[in-house]
């Protein structure tokens, strides 16, 4: 198997790499920040719409919607990149990866004249409301109603752990117009405008991060039947299809690395690494962090090929989820107290690494569909 890029895509890479370096020089420095916080949301609302101005937020997406019609690797180079410094667009990577897409394949030619825009402009953050307080992650267990009544839908239900729920415009929300014991084939999804009368969000207190977690309350929210996207009852494959984008969006891997050269340089300044049990930890971690990068390069090779998604995405988040937390558990071994203090590196990454074991369904989820979908074992 073979990942050397294209020379396109290379010089997509330096030219990148050049912008990134005069951009972010003046001071960036956000690893050590949560993504949910108000330090990344006012940053990446102006640097997404300088990265908007090259053409370079929507590379990968059709010319026709806003899109620079370049493939899936450019778009992939461009999230390393990004990811390797911390992530500067925000929760705009949501809206590039998945959300644009999925209307892109989905959506009716209204809906794309409407949402696609936006996006491409880097004026929107979209959040996601999928998870539930009775069902988790299993999204086949969810209980959030839309019931037609007349051309409208009305929504009452509620999400939890909805990232950026309190700074976006959006929510791709997930909802049931079927019966409970209709399962997977009564769920529908919804583009949901935040602003709807009846639309509440709480923040979530926690340790993870300033707002990386929120509840969403809907109350007889009532929507126009046109926020439905594709077929009522038939959401099931659209989701399936938006995890598997999602599952690899973020290469938390690239990330993870960044943290992981910070921690050398302390260990270094400290007198540390010299010591061959540390070593052997940074030699643990560094290849974690590249046998995720690998898992990832398969699945952006079956995108780039327009394979349908495989269960090989499982593979590749279950491994960023192990590499983030191994760089998260390194930091509290070689920095002792110091990595508990509030924004420290190993602070961030150590409440980063929780967040990945849940966000794109949790790691549990990801080991019980390697165990059925790759390694075909039982369920029970």
């Amino acid at each position: 198997m073979e990942f050397a890029l294209s020379e396109a895509d290379t010089a997509f890479r330096s030219d990148l790499v050049g912008f990134l370096d005069r951009e972010l020089a003046d001071g960036w420095n956000r690893s050590e920040h949560g993504l949910g916080s108000a330090v990344y949301t006012d940053f990446s609302r102006d640097f997404v719409h300088t990265l908007a101005a090259k053409g370079w937020l929507t590379p990968h997406w059709p010319p026709e919607y806003g899109g620079g019609g370049q493939g899936a690797w450019q778009h992939f180079v461009l999230g390393e990149e990004m990811w390797k410094r911390g992530e500067p667009r925000g929760p705009q990577y949501m809206n590039v990866n998945w959300v644009g897409p999925s209307v892109i394949k989905y959506g009716t030619e209204e809906q794309k004249k409407e949402l696609l825009p936006p996006i491409t402009r880097g004026e929107v953050f979209w959040c996601q409301g999928f998870s539930e307080p009775e069902a988790g992650t299993d999204l086949a267990a969810l209980r959030t109603r839309a019931d037609r009544d007349g051309e409208d839908y009305v929504l009452n239900g509620q999400k939890i752990w909805t990232s950026y729920a309190n700074e976006a415009d959006y929510c791709f929300l997930l909802a049931r117009t079927g019966s409970v014991s209709d399962g997977r084939n009564g769920i529908s999804v919804f583009l949901l405008p935040l602003r709807t009368p009846g639309v509440e969000v709480r923040r979530i207190d926690g340790f993870v991060g300033e707002h990386s977690f929120n509840e969403l309350f809907l109350t007889d929210v009532r929507v126009p039947g046109n926020c439905l996207l594709g077929e009522e009852n038939k959401g099931w494959d659209i989701v399936r299809r938006t995890l598997a984008y999602e599952r690899v969006g973020a290469p938390r891997y690239a990330r993870a690395a960044l943290v992981l050269d910070g921690l050398a340089d302390w260990c270094r300044a400290a007198g540390l690494l010299t010591d061959p049990g540390v070593q052997e930890q940074f030699g643990n971690a560094r290849a974690l962090c590249e046998a995720a990068r690998v898992l990832v390069y398969r699945v952006i090779d079956e995108r780039a090929k327009a394979k349908e998604p495989s269960p090989m995405a499982y593979q590749a988040r279950a491994a960023m989820v192990q590499a983030e937390r191994a760089v998260g558990d390194l930091a509290l071994d070689v920095m002792g107290s110091e990595a508990l203090a509030e924004q420290s590196p190993g602070d961030a990454q150590f409440r980063n690494s929780l967040g990945a074991g849940i966000a794109a369904g949790s790691y549990e989820v990801q080991l019980n569909l390697i165990s059925r979908l790759i390694l075909k074992l039982p369920k029970e």
